[in-house]
């Protein structure tokens, strides 16, 4: 018998308590088993024809009982197997066996030697009530237990009176007289009975707190899986090697703030030896920010063409992903375009800003904003034309995302832009990709071990001798 649910039970926890019928189960045969073993011993010590005669009885009155409960056994093994849980009717009758059978050995099994009055509370039967009782509890059904106690107290109570006890209402009988004892033992077992739902009920909860951890445990390490994978899928994304053109350094770097992030970077060269380098950051930082920057990505690539031109592949992107983003979503871009040995470079910003582009002849700093709204706030934004800059050998142009100027001390002060352009001045001399590793050293070194909050994302490009073929 099941405690009644709203809803039928997981499959999770039908498995846990057919597990734990099964384990009743063995441990009752196996007691069975142990009693009737030393009921065997004493009575070849204690060879008697009452004795032997006792031992034949005690024989059939177990031996249909185990049959029953082998049966019982192979039904729960079987149900396993199969993933089902057992009817209704098997609990109930499971229950009304084990409950009756004690009664049964108190009713045809009275030692002839005690005073009739005595037969229904002087025989070791009685204890059995109490081992099945207890033994409920692994059914984790209060019901089933409180049950259990009632059934064997009403098969005691008639065992009582099948060997002549008749109820005593009247005053004036002594409680420790074994008629009152009758009644005594039969309340004893209906409160064991709620005892042992207690129990079950306690260990029920456990059992239920124990599947819901393992069930939280395996989405975890599932979505563990997930996010390693995607973190995987997102690093492939990224370039693995510097893009190769005349006259010029590049090099980029990204670190999420979780295993998968909402900044990417790329770069795309064209048929005419042109390199078109980008660099995206899409709202927030996880797996959502990953998913559209790998929009992006994918956008990028089938709307920015050496025909096409800056202008009208932001705009083309921007009306894709428009249609693409959540509401409350975005990302900021920005795109340069470089060609082989040109003293310019095309720059065209989506929201992105700041940018710093470093003059060593005047060893000095430009920040520039961005020319439009970034993308994917709606799908007919207009942007001004790219601006044409002039780089000059030495010179920097640097693209970083705002994880780098909006990380904090524990002072809660932020790196900030002229920090940036600090550490920019002083490694001004190094390659791209040593000046990228210099500007995360200073801010994780500013930091003080404060939590990376934001991705971290770079892109330096610098202008170098003509005819200078860099890696």
């Amino acid at each position: 018998m099941r405690e009644p649910q709203p809803r039928e039970e997981p499959a999770a926890f039908q498995e846990a308590l057919l597990k734990s019928e099964r384990l009743r189960i063995l441990i009752v045969i196996s007691g069975i088993g142990v009693a009737f073993v030393a009921h065997t011993l004493q009575t070849g010590i204690l060879h008697s024809r009452e004795n032997l005669h006792l031992w034949f009885v005690t024989l059939l009155w177990i031996a249909p009982f185990v049959g029953y409960e082998l049966l019982m056994l192979l039904s729960v093994i079987h149900a396993l197997q199969i993933s089902r849980n057992l009817p209704n009717a098997v609990w109930i009758s499971t229950i009304v066996v084990e409950s009756c059978l004690p009664a049964i050995a108190v009713a045809f099994l009275p030692s002839v030697s005690l005073d009739p009055a005595y037969r229904p509370v002087a025989n070791p039967a009685v204890l059995v009530f109490f081992v099945f009782i207890i033994l409920s509890t692994l059914r984790l059904n209060p019901i089933a237990c409180r049950v259990s106690g009632l059934v064997a107290a009403v098969s005691y109570l008639a065992a009582a009176v099948h060997l002549g006890w008749t109820p005593i209402l009247a005053g004036g009988v002594s409680l420790l007289s074994p008629q009152v004892a009758v009644y005594s033992y039969a309340i004893t077992l209906v409160v064991a009975g709620f005892a042992a739902g207690a129990v079950a009920g306690e260990i029920r909860k456990q059992v239920d707190t124990a599947l819901h951890d393992a069930k939280m445990r395996l989405r975890v390490d599932r979505l563990e899986d997930d996010i390693e994978v995607a973190r995987s899928i997102q690093q492939s994304l990224l370039p693995r090697d510097a893009p190769h053109i005349e006259g010029f350094d590049i090099a980029g770097w990204n670190r999420p703030a979780d295993p998968t992030g909402g900044d990417y970077y790329d770069w795309q060269r064209f048929p005419d030896g042109a390199v078109l380098v980008t660099l995206g950051d899409v709202t927030g930082h996880g797996v959502g920010s990953a998913l559209l920057a790998a929009a992006c990505h994918a956008y990028q690539r089938a709307t920015f063409t050496a025909e096409s031109g800056l202008l009208i592949g932001i705009e083309r992107m921007n009306t894709a992903l428009a249609h693409d983003m959540f509401e409350g979503l975005s990302a900021t871009f920005v795109v340069v375009l470089c060609r082989p040995n040109s003293s310019h470079v095309e720059l065209l910003s989506a929201g992105h800003g700041p940018l710093f582009l470093y003059s060593l002849r005047e060893d000095r700093f430009d920040k520039m904003g961005a020319q439009g709204l970034p993308l994917g706030l709606f799908p007919d934004l207009s942007y001004e034309p790219p601006v044409i800059l002039e780089v000059n050998p030495g010179d920097l142009l640097v693209l970083v995302t705002d994880g780098f100027f909006e990380w904090t001390n524990s002072q809660d002060e932020p790196f900030g832009t002229e920090r940036i352009e600090q550490t920019i001045r002083t490694a001004r001399e190094q390659s791209p990709g040593d000046i990228i590793s210099a500007l995360h050293r200073a801010v994780v070194d500013f930091s003080g071990g404060t939590k990376q909050l934001d991705d971290l994302t770079a892109v330096v490009i610098k202008r170098v001798d003509k005819g200078l073929i860099c890696g």
